[in-house]
């Protein structure tokens, strides 16, 4: 599989992969604890601390290799969420069509036309911002996208021969969905995983920022640009270090991603 690989998805899975062992074994590479102060406020770039320190003198390096953790795990553990309840809950309008389909997608319908990031920091602002509520708030809110996706794509692969065959042999709900529909629509939906988890980091990185988001002691790299942002005042570049990281984690992703819809793509059609 990854004898062909072009250029551009080798470098999007090189930096990809390193960002995820990063935040796989933040503890051991690390060179400091995550909350731990070992210098003067806005140190410059060292042996000592390669990125400097941040605004209360903790090593930057360390904080952007934890809040690389705390980013990752979140967005991923979301983006889970979020396509596992709207794919399944998009597959299951449109196979059954009828009154099912028409009230799941008015429901959907109803919180999109509520911006997301508005949402979220009402409820935020009325329950605790722990990292499994945000999972939950971020996973759920999103899974609407997705729904909308999933249900398109499955309305047209209903129609299909094989799976009018399938619902004549009296096959279940569940095997229309999971072994004649699901398999047929990953193309599609593999790419639009790869843009959600980078919607995924923003909207974690944006409430961070905003203070709703990760609190302290944990880190993350919105918290981090919120942290220092009065640095650049004075030239001080901490709080760019999380924002080239979470653009090159973005673009690396969106290359892996458009890299696999080709390859599924043309693997299709060369089995037509």
């Amino acid at each position: 599989m990854l004898k062909n690989i072009p250029l551009s998805a080798a470098i999007g899975l090189l930096i990809t992969g390193t960002y995820f062992l990063a935040a796989l074994f933040a503890p051991l590479i690390a060179p400091y604890g995550m909350a731990e102060t070992v210098g003067d406020v806005w140190e410059p770039s060292s042996a000592a601390h390669w990125l400097g320190t941040d605004q209360i003198g903790r090593d930057l390096l360390t904080r952007m290799i934890f809040g690389g953790q705390t980013t990752i795990f979140i967005a991923t553990a979301a983006t889970i969420l979020s396509f596992t309840t709207g794919s399944v809950l998009g597959f299951l309008a449109a196979v059954s069509g009828g009154w099912v389909d028409q009230v799941m997608s008015r429901l959907v319908d109803l919180f999109m036309s509520i911006p997301s990031l508005i949402l979220a920091l009402v409820i935020l602002s009325s329950i605790e911002a722990t990292v499994v509520t945000l999972i939950v708030i971020m996973g759920l809110l999103d899974s609407t996208r997705v729904y909308r996706l999933a249900r398109a794509v499955a309305v047209d692969i209903s129609v299909m021969d094989y799976v009018e065959a399938a619902r004549l042999r009296g096959e279940k709900l569940g095997w229309i969905i999971f072994r004649e529909i699901l398999p047929n629509a990953l193309s599609p939906l593999v790419a639009e995983m790869g843009l959600r988890f980078i919607f995924m980091v923003l909207f974690i990185s944006t409430l961070s920022f905003l203070g709703i988001g990760v609190q302290p002691p944990l880190a993350d790299w919105g918290g981090i640009v919120k942290e220092n942002k009065e640095g650049i005042n004075f030239g001080i570049g901490a709080a760019l270090y999380p924002a080239v990281a979470i653009a090159t984690l973005a673009i690396s992703v969106n290359l892996i991603a458009d890299w696999i819809l080709n390859r599924t793509t043309s693997l299709k059609g060369g089995r037509g």
